[in-house]
Parts: structure tokens; C-alpha cells; sequence
């Protein structure tokens, strides 16, 4: 089993502080990087490199963000969808073929 480091950084009067460099080789951060957080139900921040590939949806990290934070702030309002749902969107549906690899036409982009 791997020892468990532990490093500490300090912020600055703007709350800024400098990734440890035992943290930045952990990650393989470079200047610029970007650094993703999770903060989970119990207070612990989980950091990881963020992943950004060139082609990502810009309107689509934002989205999923705003789900997740209303998701959190509102579990209650979570539903199940039920069978009758369901069958009512196969029946729309179920004789449409997608190719997800194909190229959108001039009219679909």
C-alpha cells in the first residue's frame, strides 16, 4: 500500500497560494494547467488535474455544474421515470437510427 503525503500551502492576503511542487508532480501540472476540485458532503477537497480536451462543449461543463448544484440543493425534487414514460419514448423513437460518428449537414449545424 502507497504512504499517503501530505503537504500544506498558505494563502495569500488575495487568497492565493502556490501548488506544492510534491502536489504539481502528483497531478504532472505545468504552467497554465488547469486544476479541478470536488468538494464532497464531509468538507474534504479532492484536487485533480482538469481535463480540457480541445473539442469540449463550452456551454456544456456550465450546465452540468448548474445540475449538479440544484440536484444538491434540491434532492426532493429528483424523480423517478416511470415505465409508462418510458415506452411512450420508445414508441417516438424506436424506428430512428442515429450515427453519432456521422458529420451534421449544413442545416443541422
Amino acid at each position: 500500500m502507497s504512504a499517503t503525503l501530505e503537504v500544506e500551502s498558505t494563502l495569500t492576503d488575495r487568497y492565493q497560494t502556490t501548488v506544492p511542487e510534491t502536489v504539481r508532480r502528483a497531478l504532472r501540472l505545468g504552467k497554465r494547467d488547469k486544476i479541478h476540485y470536488t468538494i464532497r458532503p464531509n468538507g474534504e477537497v479532492v484536487l485533480t488535474r482538469a481535463e480540457s480536451p480541445e473539442d469540449d462543449d463550452p456551454a456544456l461543463a456550465p450546465f452540468l455544474d448548474f445540475l449538479a448544484r440544484d440536484i444538491a440543493s434540491h434532492p426532493e425534487r429528483l424523480r423517478a421515470i416511470d415505465a409508462r414514460f418510458v415506452k411512450r419514448l420508445q414508441s417516438l423513437t424506436g424506428d430512428i437510427e442515429v450515427d453519432l460518428d456521422a458529420p451534421l449537414s449544413a442545416d443541422d449545424e
